[in-house]
């Protein structure tokens, strides 16, 4: 594999500076760092993804599952395959201006989640949890999400931290129909 690369400087055309760096393009990056469809305010009528998913079919807008006050999707720029999030359909930023039902369905919904990935690709372990705040990390703070992060003994490699780059498995549309039919009954 590594049989020919060189630590000598390799002509490509259009890269800039000469080094002995490869590249692995991924355009399709370009619209999560441009921020597209970013809200361009805190209100749930400026442009908030959050609110207008649940408007579309499960396919067009990745939804897992649907419940009565929260509803699982497919993150668009994943973490790591399998990623989703749980999010209420009221367009509310903080945790704890949730209503009770609204808490109590992130939670079941979160555990079924859990299911799903372990039955559907043998998640070994998850990382769960929200950012509160554009400070915190929030890509979209206006409106509450919860991360589910499958993860797997050995899936950490040198992509993310050194290529700024993600290798996902398998297209978002697989992965919600193979989630979706993997979701428990309850």
């Amino acid at each position: 594999m590594l049989h020919c690369m060189t630590s000598e400087p390799e002509q490509q055309i259009g890269v800039g500076t000469q080094d002995a760096f490869q590249r692995l393009w991924t355009p399709h990056r370009m619209a999560y760092i441009q921020g597209e469809n970013k809200p361009t305010g805190p209100g749930a009528d400026d442009g908030c993804p959050f609110c207008s998913i649940p408007a579309k079919s499960d396919e067009d807008g990745l939804v897992v599952r649907r419940g009565e006050q929260v509803y699982a999707v497919l993150n668009l720029y994943p973490y790591n395959g399998g990623h989703l999030m749980t999010v209420p359909y009221r367009h509310v930023a903080d945790y704890t201006d949730l209503t009770a039902a609204e808490t109590a369905e992130l939670a079941e919904l979160t555990k079924q989640a859990m299911t799903a990935l372990r039955t559907a690709s043998g998640a070994h372990g998850f990382n769960i949890g929200m950012n509160q705040g554009s400070v915190a990390g929030a890509g979209i703070a206006a409106h509450l999400h919860q991360h589910i992060v499958p993860r797997w003994g050995g899936d950490t490699n040198f992509m993310p931290v050194v290529g700024h780059t993600k290798v996902l498995p398998q297209l978002l549309a697989d992965t919600r129909k193979m989630l979706a039919e993997a979701w428990p009954t309850v």
